[in-house]
């Protein structure tokens, strides 16, 4: 009998989602992107990063709420992914049924949040504090909520009553408790993670969650958790408000497509390796062990 194969039912522009029937498998390539457009190179080891440090978080969290993670070992998955390709950069995840909201939490002020605070003195609505410098640690973590939009789209910020009629129109009934539990659950998450990367020399500076419903209705978190893709890093080492900080994502490929207009979407090879020498000193860091 001849190995089942698996088509991706779902192609993010750096993530493959697979279904495996009740179960799924969540791969995170090597692709990179920029400014919302994948970019000509692989990162070699990015997806691995990736999907280790989300697990890194997952079991870090456990006491908080339960997340979607089953293993990462391929042994656990059907044996179409017991391939090289898939190794270390796959999790077999339970079925949710998502919320359609992006669960942002920004403890600085960096970014949209800081074009829109020099605008109005707000951030999604939120009022801060005046003379608020650059990339500053706000006083207290905020939650700005956004819907999902579909791949294309771009996400749009609401307020956490919005978020109140929008969870709403989904799950009558239940659009407040919902609501609440997503704000309080983002909170708490990020407060625990990002004292403890503090400690480990890198600052969180915002990070978005996303959580389902389990088939008994339980909120439970998902997709990926506190990765350079879902977040903002910085080096604690040199870091002063008053400007951008640099980053341990994207930041080096972002700059140098920048300044090269012409780049037609590609990296140089210097570039790609600086990027990935980034992600691989983050995971380090936060973990204690290299990759």
């Amino acid at each position: 009998m001849s190995m089942q194969e698996f088509k991706p039912v779902k192609e993010g522009k750096v993530r493959e989602i697979y279904d495996i029937g009740d179960q799924l498998v969540m791969v995170a390539t090597d692709r990179i992107s920029c400014f919302d457009v994948i970019l000509g190179n692989q990162v070699n080891k990015k997806g691995t990063v990736l999907t280790q440090m989300s697990k890194f978080w997952f079991d870090m969290t456990k006491d908080i709420l339960p997340n979607h993670m089953l293993s990462v070992d391929v042994q656990d998955m059907p044996e179409y992914f017991r391939q090289e390709r898939f190794d270390g950069n796959s999790m077999l995840c339970r079925k949710l049924h998502i919320l359609p909201v992006e669960c942002i939490v920004r403890g600085y002020i960096t970014g949209s949040g800081w074009a829109s605070y020099q605008k109005d003195g707000t951030v999604c609505g939120i009022r801060l504090p005046e003379g608020l410098q650059e990339s500053e640690q706000l006083p207290e973590p905020i939650y700005t909520p956004s819907t999902k939009a579909e791949i294309g789209d771009h996400d749009e910020n609401i307020s956490f009553e919005r978020s109140i009629a929008y969870l709403e129109k989904f799950f009558p009934g239940k659009g407040e408790e919902y609501a609440g539990k997503l704000r309080d659950y983002s909170l708490a998450l990020y407060k625990k993670c990002a004292e403890y990367a503090y400690g480990r020399g890198i600052i969180i500076a915002d990070t978005k969650f996303e959580f389902g419903l389990d088939q008994e209705g339980n909120i439970v978190l998902a997709d990926e958790m506190l990765t350079p893709d879902s977040s903002r890093f910085w080096p604690l080492e040199g870091y002063e408000p008053g400007h951008g900080q640099p980053s341990f994502d994207k930041q080096f490929a972002r700059d140098w497509l920048k300044s090269h207009p012409d780049h037609n979407w590609v990296l140089p090879e210097d570039v790609v390796h600086k990027t990935i020498k980034k992600y691989l000193q983050a995971y380090e860091l936060l973990t204690g062990s290299p990759l």
